[in-house]
């Protein structure tokens, strides 16, 4: 095992709280999963007030996965749970783990795999030690997609910090997502740690560094033929992703399981006004949007 999957597995093994165990096992009990991966923004504060996220991995596909949107991955659904007297509420992706594995390896135009999972997650419920090591090999692949990505993109020298944050740049703008000018440093503090030897070990594991100590500023062995070339290949992904991400986002209009109760929480959450989901609603969550956004403005304007 490399330093870098040691790292990774001992993250992955981390314990979580007793309620966030106990959704990761109703989910992969209700989806027959291979394995159930969580991460996000709940990890990093352990709150249960927002939404949890969680990746579902399955090992084979089904024939009621075989559908016309099946190569727009992966399929989002959104749950709550009544533990202990209070609602806790998840967002639930899942993949197939081969789909998985060949985002993780940066191979595909897609970004959206290997620029989540090179941040810390928790693996929970394993089917089996062979599953818990291909999602092992997996995040190392996130992680050596991303840093091999940081080090085209970031500058010619810096700290692990400037690499991380360069690259949270890049992707935050390829994939459309509208997020705060100090949300690449809050994840950072999250865990300065991780972050500081992923880089490292990743770098490592490319040949684009040999061992290092302490070193506060950092030299990546990449000469200006390979940062033109990958840049050049960061370029296609950028040119890809706002498509792709236009796609997942008309699949989930239509696809997204629990769409009109996740909306309407969220409704709540940031404006205070309380909309009724009524069956009508749960059933036709886009034919329902305008009566919503309707009802939502004659509440604003009183």
């Amino acid at each position: 095992m490399t330093d870098l999957a040691a790292l990774v597995a001992r993250e992955l093994q981390r314990p979580v709280p007793a309620d966030i165990a106990e959704i990761a096992a109703q989910l992969q009990q209700q989806s027959s999963a291979a394995a159930v991966l969580f991460y996000g923004s709940s990890l990093r504060t352990a709150s249960l007030d927002g939404v949890l996220d969680f990746y579902l991995l399955h090992d084979e596909p089904d024939a009621a996965r075989r559908t016309p949107w099946a190569f727009l991955w992966p399929r989002v659904s959104y749950h709550e749970y009544a533990i202990g007297g209070r609602t806790i509420r998840a967002k639930v992706a899942a993949i197939r783990i081969g789909t998985f594995e060949a985002a993780a390896s940066g191979d595909t135009l897609d970004t959206t795999i290997w620029a989540r999972f090179a941040q810390p997650s928790r693996l929970l419920g394993a089917v089996s030690p062979d599953m818990a090591r291909r999602i092992v090999d997996a995040i190392c692949s996130c992680a050596r997609t991303a840093m091999r990505f940081a080090a085209a993109l970031g500058p010619p020298s810096g700290s692990a910090e400037d690499y991380w944050l360069a690259l949270f740049t890049h992707t935050y703008r390829a994939e459309l997502r509208v997020e705060g000018r100090n949300r690449g440093q809050t994840i950072l503090n999250g865990d300065p740690a991780y972050y500081r030897d992923t880089l490292r070990l990743a770098w490592r594991d490319l040949g684009l560094i040999g061992a290092v100590g302490e070193l506060a500023l950092l030299h990546p062995a990449i000469n200006d033929n390979q940062r033109h070339h990958w840049r050049a290949c960061w370029r296609r992904r950028t040119i890809a992703a706002k498509p792709l991400n236009i796609l997942r986002l008309l699949r989930a209009a239509w696809t997204f399981d629990g769409a009109a109760r996740y909306a309407l929480w969220k409704i709540e959450r940031h404006s205070g006004i309380v909309i009724a989901l009524t069956p009508w609603r749960e059933r036709h969550p886009i034919l329902a949007a305008p009566g919503v956004l309707f009802h939502l403005w004659r509440a604003g304007s009183r």
